[in-house]
């Protein structure tokens, strides 16, 4: 009971400005994705869905301050409504159930990303994985990548700076490496509960100890 107190305290320390300071400014609250397998440890399936939920809290807090999200934003997803939704709830249930009760709401889920360009993104990723003898091919691989990249994320940056207009809120999903560039005029918030913390120094200490059993 006393860490539950402690954790909802640290949540609560969510700095509340009031709607007035930002004028006409967008805000985009910025979420990084984690993702479950069913093969994860019990440990790292705790502290996922205790992320999710300080996810939940956190947003809801900044709601109650700069208003409802009125726009939702998600890597990986190339079309928008409800069959976005549909395609989300098989890439990641967790952010979806987010992204369903904000759009019950009266939010819109828009078309985010490119598919083409993300899936040449895994490709040459998949490539950089496997190792190359040739250092020219490592290079044009990784060349290819990150251009591949680049082009995703200006492609993301622009359909949020096409589709969420002045003194709206939305809510961006997406992985914590981005490359993304926000638009200059737009206020981020950047959603880091406590459990964030905890999954990395959990997945810091497992690395460590693989490494030591070598």
């Amino acid at each position: 009971m006393e860490r539950a107190r402690e954790l909802a305290e640290e949540l609560g320390r969510v700095e509340k400005p009031s709607v007035e300071s930002f004028g006409g400014e967008r805000k985009l609250f910025i979420v990084p994705l984690l993702f479950w397998s069913d093969n994860a440890p019990a440990e790292y399936s705790e502290k996922f869905e205790l992320y999710w939920q300080q996810v939940s809290d956190h947003v809801s807090r900044l709601e109650e301050s700069l208003g409802k999200v009125q726009r939702v934003y998600h890597e990986s997803i190339f079309v928008g409504g409800e069959e976005g939704l549909e395609i989300l709830g098989k890439l990641n249930a967790s952010s979806c159930g987010i992204a369903r009760e904000k759009c019950h709401n009266g939010a819109q889920l828009e078309e985010t990303d490119d598919r083409e360009l993300v899936e040449e993104s895994m490709d040459w990723e998949r490539c950089l994985l496997l190792g190359f003898m040739s250092q020219k091919v490592a290079r044009m691989v990784s060349e290819s990548y990150i251009e591949a990249s680049r082009k995703r994320y200006e492609h993301i940056a622009k359909s949020i700076d096409e589709t969420l207009k002045a003194g709206e809120r939305a809510i961006l999903f997406i992985s914590e490496r981005h490359g993304l560039q926000f638009p200059k005029d737009a206020q981020i918030f950047n959603i880091s509960p406590p459990a964030l913390d905890q999954i990395h120094r959990w997945l810091r200490d497992r690395s460590e100890s693989k490494s030591d059993q070598q």
